[in-house]
């Protein structure tokens, strides 16, 4: 019975090469997909890209996957699909091009996808009457159009899939969905038809589990992270696929964990509804899913269907939303509560008094309840026995030169507020905020481009 390995090499822009690496080496398998782009990347590579044209791509994957393995990859004949490319595809393929020349890889193949940045298309999209309902908040999405950075459509499967049939070794895309570097290799292995519902949310539900590197092995396990192996040698996870069954495991010889509970966490990680869990390429059904331990560090997954996909495609606005300062001082025991809560006081009236117009202004005190918001512990006891506490204040205005007002006044309360104050990190200052508008678009909007560079 025909099987497919394939195994998820990263998680998103920055993370370390080195399971990736160790899975090419070690791991019999066919595929690799490597995921770099969360929601709000693409609008950092468009900005990188205003300021130099050659950037706007994710340079990780050539400089430290490829550098790394890459030939090692050709050789054994492990093909690679990545959305590296971002807002720059070709510019990542010219560098995937001259680091195969310089490995003498003649012959390599280097497929890319186009078609997800469409925002040329939005002044005819708007004057045909699309309004881009955001998911979010409500909001008029003209109120954004000259601030936008980037404009881009989560593509599905068939730009990559026409690459792997044209022989691609390496297939380099944009915006596609993070699913969809797996799902095309298992579609374009098995044949499967383009409403072949059950099949395709199987393959799906094989990039969902993989798209996220580490987090689908052991880490982040919120179940047990203690019982996770060597975790500095972190594996990542590898689905093995056939006509029939679908499992899940890792290289032999690295680190991490295979097991139902932490396959269940990715599994149902970002799902909303498990009965409609909508993709570019099918709306996935899992709510009778069924996870099984079979082995060490190797679990079963099946039951999953497959439901027609939906007219829509997601997009992903990022735009300008107007600037931030964010200030800190650290206070020790003892009352550290007390003295960072009276600086906060200290620090806003003198903001009162210089007139400092801010859109929105959070304060909270990092070791209490910077993360948990308004359910942490903020009882007498808690706050009597904090050997530490950092004020945070962070201010938000569209105005930058307002977010600027707070800056000199932070420091000098080492010595002009109460005792046990401490400034780290130099000034802060004033950053820019992107923001992101999740909208759809009809499909038959976006023209996807299959295309073949042969080294």
């Amino acid at each position: 019975m025909k099987k497919i390995a394939i195994g998820g090499g990263q998680g998103f822009w920055g993370d370390s090469p080195d399971a990736a690496i160790h899975m090419i080496r070690n791991a019999d398998i066919q595929y690799m997909g490597c995921d770099y782009l969360a929601e709000l990347t693409l609008s950092i590579m468009a900005k990188q890209q205003l300021k130099d044209p050659s950037k706007g791509f994710a340079p990780d994957f050539q400089t430290r996957i490829l550098k790394e393995a890459g030939k090692e990859a050709w050789q054994k004949n492990i093909r690679i699909c990545t959305n590296a490319g971002g807002m720059n595809v070709t510019g990542c393929v010219d560098g995937i091009k001259n680091w195969a020349e310089g490995e003498d890889m003649k012959g390599y193949k280097i497929g890319y996808v186009l078609g997800d940045n469409i925002k040329d298309k939005i002044p005819q999209l708007l004057a045909d009457g699309w309004t881009f309902p955001n998911f979010d908040y409500d909001g008029n999405f003209e109120d954004i159009v000259d601030k936008i950075y980037n404009c881009n459509v989560y593509i599905g499967h068939e730009g990559i899939e026409g690459c792997l049939e044209q022989g691609a070794d390496v297939v380099i895309t944009g915006r596609a969905a993070d699913s969809a570097l797996f799902l095309a290799p298992l579609k374009y292995e098995f044949g499967w038809a383009a409403d072949d519902w059950d099949n395709l949310a199987r393959g799906i539900m094989v990039g969902h589990m993989l798209e996220c590197g580490g987090q689908g092995a052991g880490g982040n396990f919120m179940y047990d992270w203690r019982s996770v192996p060597r975790m500095d040698e972190l594996g990542f996870p590898i689905a093995e696929v056939t006509e029939d069954t679908l499992e899940v495991t890792k290289a032999p010889d690295c680190g991490g964990l295979i097991s139902e509970q932490s396959v269940k966490e990715q599994f149902l990680y970002e799902v909303h509804d498990p009965a409609n869990y909508w993709t570019p390429d099918v709306d996935v059904d899992i709510s009778q899913a069924t996870i099984t331990q079979v082995g060490d560090n190797r679990v079963r997954v099946g039951g999953i269907k497959g439901k027609k996909r939906p007219d829509t495609l997601k997009l992903c606005v990022g735009y300008h939303k107007g600037w931030k300062t964010v200030s800190m001082l650290s206070f020790a025991w003892p009352d550290a509560y007390e003295k960072a809560q009276y600086c906060a006081e200290v620090i806003m009236k003198k903001m009162q008094r210089r007139g400092m117009k801010a859109d929105d202004i959070h304060i909270s005190y990092i070791g209490l309840n910077s993360l948990h918001l308004g359910v942490a512990d903020m009882s007498e006891e808690a706050l009597k026995n904090l050997n530490e506490c950092v004020l945070r204040i962070a201010v938000f205005s569209e105005d930058k030169s307002e977010c600027a007002k707070i800056i000199p006044e932070i420091s000098p309360l080492q010595l002009n507020g109460p005792p046990g104050a401490s400034f780290f990190g130099g000034r802060s200052h004033v950053q820019e905020v992107m923001a992101l508008w999740p909208t759809t678009v009809p499909r038959d909007v976006v023209q996807v481009e299959s295309r073949i560079l042969t080294v």
